[in-house]
């Protein structure tokens, strides 16, 4: 007896490059493309950018190993619903300059009009000048982990990693350098001046590049101080944290993490890459839903939810009048 085996038809793109009609929709059958052609490639919903316009805190991040050889990234947009944080856009890039940035959010935008009140990306010049230019009026906020990774960067340039690692009352000061994040944005240069005071000789050169990067030189006549490389804006979280707003970037890049284990392979082809992002659609489909019918989704592990909690109720409980013992306190809930 003869057995006839079913053959899969293997999917492929069309002469121009273009995705099959049936990868051009979510599961449930809702429109899954916004924008095709051989730059750029955006896979989102009018779902999706619903919650977009409504969810005002926004995140991005993008990821490279992911992406099929005719394009260099994957670069996704991502809402806070409650207490979790959605991927909504997932946008494929053929490069990461400012026109790159630009040509995506420029896209979405003809969507709706959108008005984030804050959006929290990477150190990436060029997301940092796209952001700038196309959301204005947003706050713009880049990873409190990249700000103390330049800064461990730096100790370690400086020569100074070793007394890091052996000398406790050292590791504190550098940790207080890195709490600095924590303070109303108005009180960050009176207390750098006070922590600088505790160092010795030998942190002179990691204090120069600290204070021309992050809090800006002082003027050689009258008083005040030049602007930093990095605007005390860009990187204090104060009010992300009074406002339970997430102070890192951690859960997105942890959902890049988390997904490229789903691929499962670095540089997919396109067909295999749009399977694994419809199916990720899917699954945050069931999450929104649970989400809207009030439902608590927990993102976190309790010990990381414990620790939020306490560096909530330190920053909330500030005292001017107790900064020093402010610093302190934070720096030792501080990770380098």
């Amino acid at each position: 007896m003869l057995t006839i085996r079913r053959q899969r038809t293997v999917e492929t793109v069309d002469a121009d490059g273009r995705l099959p009609e049936n990868l051009k929709k979510t599961y449930r059958g809702e429109d899954f493309i916004l924008h095709e052609d051989k730059h750029l490639i955006i896979f989102t919903t009018k779902t999706n950018l619903s919650i977009l316009t409504q969810n005002k805190d926004w995140f991005a991040d993008g990821t490279f190993k992911l992406c099929p050889d005719d394009y260099y990234q994957l670069f996704t947009l991502h809402a806070m619903m409650t207490n979790a944080i959605i991927p909504l856009a997932y946008g494929l890039l053929i490069g990461k300059s400012n026109d790159d940035y630009n040509q995506f959010f420029e896209k979405l935008f003809e969507q709706d009009n959108f008005q984030p009140e804050s959006i929290m990306t990477d150190y990436e010049g060029g997301t940092i000048k796209s952001v700038k230019e196309m959301l204005p009026n947003v706050l713009y906020k880049e990873y409190l982990f990249h700000f103390s990774q330049a800064v461990w960067r730096q100790v370690q340039n400086k020569g100074l990693a070793t007394k890091y690692r052996e000398d406790e009352s050292f590791r504190l000061k550098i940790k207080k350098l890195i709490a600095l994040a924590f303070l109303p944005v108005d009180d960050i240069t009176t207390a750098f001046d006070l922590i600088v005071d505790e160092f010795d000789e030998e942190a002179d050169d990691l204090l120069e590049y600290f204070e021309k990067t992050w809090i800006g030189e002082p003027k050689r006549r009258g008083t005040g101080r030049k602007k930093p490389l990095f605007d005390h804006k860009l990187w204090n979280i104060h009010d992300r944290v009074t406002a339970a707003v997430p102070r890192s970037n951690n859960s997105v890049e942890g959902w890049h993490n988390a997904f490229a284990n789903r691929v499962s392979i670095s540089h997919p082809t396109i067909i295999k890459l749009t399977e694994k992002i419809r199916h990720e659609q899917s699954k945050f489909e069931v999450d929104i839903a649970k989400i809207l019918q009030g439902h608590d989704i927990k993102t976190k592990k309790a010990c990381y939810r414990r620790l939020d909690e306490h560096i909530t109720r330190l920053v909330n409980a500030y005292d001017s009048s107790q900064l020093d013992q402010f610093l302190t306190n934070m720096a030792v809930n501080v990770t380098l």
